[in-house]
């Protein structure tokens, strides 16, 4: 079995924010636990959490994609209970206190500066001025080498403040795309787990 590796969306608690373009981190973590039947029952050190197996079918025949051995992978499923800006103190101290290495580490979140419905994933780097990053990597004391998947919102219509476009649900129209865009990220931390980020970025970032 791999090390235990940590996925965390970012988003802000409380029921009021559930469907806001702000917490397509959220969404997509509830995606992977529903797949996996994954309970997110637990709360320590300012994180809603479950920790379970990911699996997936591996065939040594192509045609046949039903057959193979399964692989699976252990993983913690994390929602800071932190507003977003706050990430950091919930991800720094659960990250230390199962083990798990930062290169483990897998961060969701919806970016501002994404063409809207667009997937990135990067291996590291700054922040981007992403204030949830931006708090994660000060309480990791510095570290940038973490995995991201980017999940772009695009910018507000006309003169609309950002933060209050951040805080709106997705409209109707909006919902369609968003959708397949929550399962296409799913699908990309599965790869992710399973084949690294660079496999996951060539499949995924076209």
């Amino acid at each position: 079995m791999a090390d235990l590796k940590m996925i965390v969306g970012l988003g802000n608690p409380g029921p009021q924010y559930a469907r806001n373009r702000h917490n397509l981190g959220f969404q997509v973590v509830d995606i992977l636990a529903r797949r996996h039947n994954i309970e997110l029952g637990r709360s320590q050190n300012k994180a809603r959490f479950g920790d379970g197996w990911i699996s997936r079918r591996r065939s040594p025949d192509p045609s046949n994609p039903f057959g193979g051995l399964a692989e699976r992978q252990k993983v913690l499923l994390v929602k800071p209970l932190t507003y977003m800006n706050n990430s950091g103190e919930a991800v720094g101290p659960l990250l230390r206190y199962f083990d798990v290495a930062v290169a483990d580490l897998l961060v969701i979140h919806d970016d501002l500066d994404l063409a809207a419905a667009k997937l990135r994933l990067r291996p590291g780097g700054s922040s981007g001025g992403q204030n949830g990053i931006k708090s994660i990597i000060q309480h990791l004391g510095g570290a940038q080498e973490f995995a991201r998947a980017r999940m772009g919102i695009g910018r507000p219509p006309g003169r609309m403040n950002p933060a209050d476009y951040v805080l709106q649900n997705f409209s109707v129209a909006e919902e369609e795309e968003f959708g397949i865009l929550r399962e296409t990220a799913a699908d990309a931390v599965e790869c992710w787990l399973f084949e690294g980020i660079e496999a996951a970025m060539n499949k995924f970032n076209g």
